[in-house]
């Protein structure tokens, strides 16, 4: 089976600075991979070199087996790869129905002059569209907002919105840039059910997050990440018994890492 992902020799600098660093990891259909690292370690800078919104220096991503490096941010959603940010990226004078909307745009099957001269193909796709985008706001349970502005909604909320508007684009990959982030407890236990729900439909899903039980309680593989090298991979339990990777985060050396573990 090819990799849905293959990430190989990937490196980024910014003048004498290695953001990333020689970085190789693939990433298999249907599974939920974690990207973890202390602040600084080169996660987002990942995301934004897989994504088109940075050149790498050196190394290629992969796609379904498809060298995508190079390619612009917006092709790259078409194919079926998408993600969130840190921060909630939504339209927030709009209502949270269009915002989803607007999501479903990069799908629409329907041209510009079509959809300007109001054709039966333009209305019968903005029927199954609305339909979409209606069935997605139940999915992450916000049908019952579904008119409200989107900066009017609580946090958590905010951030279910974003994970709809990327699920609008049909993805087959999904980054997630610290879902979690700022969230309590039961606002994380939430998405972390609603993300499970998003794989089960089919969706593979690779998160950075900095909550390590989120973390640990949802991925199946993890790849840890420390001054921009891969420093470990495997499993939730294999990695938090990894002397590397409490070194990293404790900022100990490894023989008395591995003397804790």
């Amino acid at each position: 089976m090819v990799p849905l992902i293959e990430v190989r020799g990937l490196s980024k600098q910014f003048g004498g600075l290695a953001a990333v660093a020689d970085l190789s990891f693939t990433v298999e259909p249907g599974s939920i991979v974690g990207l973890i690292g202390p602040n600084g370690a080169g996660k987002t800078t990942v995301f934004n070199l897989i994504t088109g919104q940075l050149a790498p220096t050196a190394g290629e991503v992969r796609f379904n087996g498809r060298k995508i490096t190079g390619l612009a941010p917006h092709d790259i959603a078409r194919m079926g790869l998408v993600r969130t940010f840190q921060s909630t990226v939504l339209y927030p004078e709009s209502s949270v129905l269009e915002n989803v909307l607007r999501g479903c745009a990069l799908r629409s099957r329907v041209g510009f002059w079509s959809a300007l001269v109001g054709s039966r193909a333009a209305a019968q796709d903005g029927a199954e569209t609305l339909a979409r985008a209606l069935d997605l706001l139940r999915f992450v349970e916000l049908d019952g907002v579904r008119s409200e502005a989107a900066r009017n909604l609580p946090y958590g909320h905010q951030k279910a919105l974003g994970i709809a508007i990327g699920l609008a684009t049909q993805p087959e990959l999904m980054l997630l840039d610290e879902p979690v982030a700022g969230m309590n407890a039961e606002e994380t236990a939430r998405t972390a059910r609603l993300l499970r729900r998003v794989n089960e439909g089919g969706t593979t899903i690779v998160v950075v997050e900095h909550d390590m039980s989120f973390v640990m309680g949802l991925c199946r593989t993890i790849v840890v990440m420390n001054y921009g090298r891969k420093i470990a991979e495997g499993r939730p339990d294999e990695i938090r018994n990894d002397p590397a990777v409490i070194a990293a985060y404790l900022g100990v050396d490894e023989d008395a890492a591995a003397q804790s573990a």
